[in-house]
């Protein structure tokens, strides 16, 4: 269930918010006038996020490659290097 604060919760208890992102790894949303506004949340959160969102990047392109002919897929891959090691042996 999302936590969420109002702007004035933000700016008169912002050591409980700070405290509470960083234990427990959850961004805290903050309302302005009633609407949603921010969504806040510690570095370290932002920067897993970050970094796994770039990992999907980089794992979609990789299928699109590979769906287009200009990669191979790992298994292939792995299947010439085991039949070559075989076959020099």
């Amino acid at each position: 269930m999302p936590n969420i604060k109002s702007s004035a919760d933000l700016r008169d208890n912002y050591n409980e918010i700070s405290t509470f992102c960083h234990e427990s790894r959850e961004p805290v949303f903050i309302t302005k006038n009633g609407q949603g506004d921010l969504a806040v949340m510690s570095i370290e959160t932002y920067e897993n996020l970050n970094g796994r969102l770039e990992l999907y990047h980089l794992l979609d392109e990789g299928r699109t490659a590979v769906k287009a002919g200009r990669k191979r897929p790992l298994a292939d891959v792995m299947t010439d290097i085991r039949r070559k090691k075989w076959a020099n042996c």
